[in-house]
């Protein structure tokens, strides 16, 4: 482990002189943005990349306009606003395996109150319950030494998960209240996948990808992407100089980092962010979009209950 990556290395970067050849890859939400920057890097050095999205058409256009080619990736459809849809999509995955990495990328940011075909809160829904069962229900095929990589955010800093009331059915909805409980919930769920799966030499990780203008918002109403872009010109103030703005590229470098490049023992059950294993904070975050990961988000304790609450939900016991 030779070489220091940081905030501005790119997937590329990550993965340069290393051969993926053998190695059979997982991304979920590749129709645009980090996802097709992740895929491609991988499938560019040799992997057999498998790329799940709710829309095919829209995933081969975006594979296609940025690199040219959409014949790397095999495209598997799968609405993650759907527990149906998320089993069948694994169900036709299982056909396909082994596997030796899981990229959890896929998800959604503030939008309005909404439900998912079971009845979720959509961000909690989405971003972790359907990523939930989708790994769980992978996990008997990832082979020994092979690792998963959920996507989290520093936005987890919001707060923490609510497992009494995780569909906003008794509590007043705010669009980053649900997203902050979403991005802890991926947080914790790797803390728990880790301890379990450790023994089998399969580990995992969370990530914060850092700020990436993507289509995570496209939901958004006015007032709330009003105060996203507060937040986002907050964060470059001198009181937050550390903030960068990433492209899609640099965003894809910390989900590859953790997922092939750095040493399991070092990531495995942490949170990692541009390219590297994050500081756990003390006290609470100077600011949303600032470095560290929140005390709450990775004790253990926490994440076993909502591992239990997870299971309750989706209906089935991992």
């Amino acid at each position: 482990m030779t070489e220091t990556f940081d905030v501005y290395s790119t997937a590329e970067d990550v993965l340069a002189g290393i051969d993926l050849s053998g190695k059979r890859v997982v991304v979920t939400g590749v129709s645009a943005g980090i996802g097709v920057e992740t895929a491609h890097a991988l499938a560019a050095r040799g992997a057999t990349v498998y790329g799940a999205a709710r829309d095919l058409t829209k995933a081969r256009t975006a594979l296609a306009a940025v690199h040219g080619d959409a014949t790397h990736i095999t495209l598997v459809e799968m609405d993650l606003a759907s527990l149906a849809s998320v089993r069948a999509a694994t169900d036709g995955l299982i056909a396909q395996g082994p596997f030796d990495l899981i990229i959890a990328n896929a998800g959604l940011m503030g939008p309005p109150l909404s439900r998912t075909a079971e009845g979720f809160e959509t961000q909690f829904g989405v971003n972790h319950l359907a990523h939930f069962l989708f790994v769980n229900r992978l996990v008997p095929h990832i082979r020994a030494g092979g690792r998963v990589v959920v996507l989290a955010s520093s936005a987890h800093n919001i707060c923490d998960v609510d497992l009494d009331d995780p569909n906003f059915e008794h509590t007043e909805y705010a669009p980053y209240i649900g997203y902050g409980r979403s991005k802890t919930a991926n947080i914790l769920f790797a803390v728990e996948l880790d301890r379990r799966l450790a023994k089998r030499g399969i580990r995992a990780t969370a990530v914060h990808p850092g700020g990436v203008a993507t289509e995570l918002g496209r939901y958004m109403d006015p007032e709330t992407r009003a105060a996203q872009r507060r937040t986002l010109e907050q964060s470059g103030t001198p009181q937050n100089a550390s903030f960068v703005r990433k492209n899609a590229a640099q965003g894809a470098a910390t989900s590859v980092w953790a997922g092939i490049y750095a040493p399991a023992n070092e990531v495995g059950g942490r949170y990692c962010e541009d390219c590297h294993v994050a500081e756990t904070l003390t006290a609470p975050a100077a600011s949303l979009m600032g470095p560290g990961v929140a005390a709450y988000a990775l004790n253990p304790a926490r994440a076993a209950a909502l591992w239990a609450k997870s299971e309750e939900m989706v209906g089935e016991t991992f």
